[in-house]
């Protein structure tokens, strides 16, 4: 089966749904299919081998100058492939340039309005490239806000599109009032020609349907699953009572997955009697918006007397992110929103660190599945705090937790079962729409 596997790249940051895509799209080209994984905005960045194609499009920087200059809208071929040059693009991005949402608003109900928006011709581009050139069976868009090509590219190329669902309504909630309601509207128009929608948790596939107004039954859940090469093997090195704790957080430094609430936990810890010695450990992207946060948290730390308890590494590769994960005893990453995936979740299991995670998105639900960890009441630095110094206090359970996790990542959520399960989806939709199945 040849897959078209449209992405959205995420500037210079690492991703998670870039790097689900990127996992995904190797294991289906592992079990022998074509898949083509196809960036758009920028190129990828992954810390596993990026088996993206060597070209973008809706090039991030040439449909923002399309928004501002109309007089670009009709710009030379010549000019448009230069906008979309990998090479610039990640040059650019390495400048973390902030947009104001009411900007990004215009662009992005533009971008929703496909052939009749200002982006037409990256819409046309792009749909002449899949029906003339890479002519797939199944096309699967990672989000719905690409998804405004559908239309256009059913009139040349009679296929299934499907749209993957795993944090549109994050992007969306963010802009300002009078442009979400619009990208509603444009959202809903865009439906019937979109075949079905995948998502990662029984939770965001509930919420989606509600959120968009789209039947449930149209959604259907593939749970996300690693590359485990980089695991196996792998058991972290947990600490008895007796020795120093450290507790870890590996995600984007940012207020939205809740960093800080992490830092108000473990002030809080600072002050109880008993505990053995504990660090703090931080890992993930810090883009130049929240440099001012994260010096905000360290100051804290420093005023409070245990800035030398916390340590920020900052970026790691895929061989530091497993060193880092092997150092922790308890992993926490307390979104202030509902998380639809939850990789670093299972990024720490696979490594055996049990986790405590707030009581909402998918977190229920994959701890559930693994026994994991600890659910706590969302926002609450207390009670965050006293779910962590439970584990703290009983290095045993932590360690039977941990252990479990694990094993239950191993069994399940690895990137061959999820590739397997996605091939279950598409063969489906694939063989409904042939001649065969319309005409029986």
């Amino acid at each position: 089966m040849r897959i078209a596997y449209i992405t959205a790249g995420a500037a210079g940051m690492y991703c998670g749904s870039c790097m689900h895509d990127n996992t995904l799209a190797a294991a289906l080209q592992s079990l022998g299919h074509d898949c083509v994984l196809v960036p758009t905005y920028t190129p990828l960045r992954t810390d596993e081998p990026d088996v993206s194609v060597r070209r973008v499009f809706f090039s991030g920087l040439g449909i923002y100058l399309e928004q501002k200059y109309p007089r670009l809208r009709n710009m030379p071929s010549l000019l448009r492939r230069w906008l979309s040059s990998p090479t610039l693009l990640r040059l650019i991005s390495r400048f973390s340039l902030s947009v104001r949402p009411e900007e990004l608003g215009d662009l992005t109900v533009s971008m929703l309005r496909g052939s009749e928006g200002n982006q037409r011709q990256d819409v046309l581009d792009l749909v002449a490239w899949l029906s003339d050139e890479l002519r797939p069976d199944v096309v699967v868009l990672t989000n719905i806000l690409i998804a405004a090509l559908t239309p256009v590219l059913k009139e040349r190329l009679p296929i299934p599109v499907l749209c993957t669902l795993q944090g549109d309504d994050i992007y969306l909630d963010w802009l300002p009032e009078k442009h979400r309601q619009e990208c509603f509207t444009l959202i809903r128009n865009l439906a019937p020609h979109i075949d079905g929608y995948l998502t990662t948790s029984d939770y965001y596939a509930a919420f989606m349907a509600d959120y968009l107004g789209l039947p449930r039954e149209r959604i259907t859940v593939v749970y996300p699953g690693l590359n485990l090469a980089g695991f196996d093997g792998v058991s972290a090195e947990h600490s008895d009572e007796r020795q120093a704790v450290t507790i870890g957080y590996l995600a984007r430094v940012c207020p939205e997955k809740g960093l800080h609430n992490l830092v108000e936990a473990f002030s809080l810890l600072q002050r109880r009697s008993g505990l053995p010695p504990l660090r703090l450990k931080v890992a993930g992207y810090c883009g130049n918006r929240d440099k001012s946060y994260l010096r905000e948290l360290q100051v804290r730390a420093l005023r409070e007397n245990w800035a030398d308890c916390f340590e920020v590494v900052g970026e790691v590769t895929h061989a530091g992110k497993v060193s880092f994960l092997r150092s922790l005893d308890v992993f926490s990453v307390p979104t202030t929103y509902r998380e639809p995936k939850g990789l670093y979740l299972l990024e720490a299991w696979s490594c055996g660190v049990p986790a405590v995670q707030p009581q909402h998105g998918s977190f229920p639900e994959l701890i559930a599945r693994t026994g994991g960890g600890l659910l706590v009441p969302p926002g609450d630095a207390s009670a965050l705090a006293e779910g962590l110094e439970e584990l703290i206090r009983n290095p045993d359970r932590r360690h039977q937790m941990g252990q479990q996790a694990q094993a239950e990542v191993r069994r399940f959520f690895h990137a061959r079962r999820m590739a397997q399960d996605m091939l279950q989806v598409l063969e489906r939709y694939v063989k409904s729409s042939s001649p065969s199945a319309k005409t029986a």
